[in-house]
């Protein structure tokens, strides 16, 4: 799973240093979006990282986008700096700030516009969604498969609910390739110190709406994103399962993601 890994990572004043000081050119960038700050934030990063010769993708939220139009002229705006990967979530801003209210009619309108992107990511949720039962979760992906290229599962802490949703959207026909989400090494003071100062990113607000979590961070041994790993390999590694790779949450501790992923690539190299 470490063979092809992306850095989600939130659009904030110094993260396009970090990214530039710690990233590896062969490692893929995310780009959340925020309903406080809006969608330019994240299509600015993402266009500089691109400029920088990252491979990036950056997430668009239905409900920041407001009509068709928009969305073509951001389309067309990724597509001039050379993006051609973008994630497309339903997004959390309330109310809308346009037409979409989910992410398939924003699939929809960009299947009609050619299909601008080679690469359209969808979520997934491992651990249940605070809103939508899991079945509707897992029809959701149904529903949107035709549209999409691959599935970007949410935080989920539990290796056997991971490995068990992995069984069931398989088991339902849901096909794309997976990218695992998975938090990084991050430090609790630090994650908390994020989650207070900035306040936006969906991997962030998420945690914000489980506050248990924390916990995981703060207790000795609680966590470790190594362990997590080995609980879900041997599931993992079957060509059932179509995992493609890691998405790991940095929460914008880029350097101490970087220092992790190299240090646990030494080891299962020696």
């Amino acid at each position: 799973m470490l063979g092809y890994v992306r850095y989600e990572v939130l659009p904030a004043k110094a993260t396009e240093d970090k990214v530039l000081s710690h990233v590896p050119r062969d490692v893929v960038v995310t780009v959340t979006a925020s309903p406080v700050k809006g969608l330019e934030p994240t299509l600015d990063l993402a266009t500089r990282l691109s400029a920088h010769g990252y491979r990036v993708v950056p997430h668009l939220p239905a409900r920041l986008l407001r009509d068709d139009a928009h969305l073509k002229d951001v389309a067309a705006r990724l597509g001039e700096s050379g993006i051609d990967d973008v994630f497309v979530p339903a997004g959390d801003a309330d109310p809308p700030a346009g037409i979409y209210d989910g992410a398939l009619p924003v699939l929809r309108a960009l299947s009609e516009l050619g299909g601008p992107f080679a690469r359209v990511g969808i979520t997934g949720y491992p651990e249940s969604h605070p809103l939508l039962h899991d079945d509707i979760t897992i029809q959701s992906m149904w529903d949107k498969r035709a549209h999409a290229t691959y599935i970007v599962s949410n935080l989920c802490f539990d290796g056997r609910a991971l490995t068990d949703w992995v069984a069931r959207i398989r088991g339902r026909a849901v096909e794309l390739p997976l990218h695992v989400g998975v938090a990084g090494p991050v430090q609790r003071a630090k994650l908390l110190a994020m989650a207070t100062k900035i306040g936006v990113g969906e991997s962030t607000r998420f945690l914000t709406r489980h506050p248990s979590w924390f916990l995981r961070f703060a207790t000795p041994g609680g966590y470790a994103p190594e362990r997590l790993l080995a609980r879900c390999a041997d599931a993992f590694g079957t060509p059932a399962a179509r995992v493609a790779g890691l998405h790991l949450f940095t929460f914008n501790q880029v350097a101490e993601t970087e220092q992790w992923r190299r240090a646990l690539l030494e080891r299962l190299d020696g």
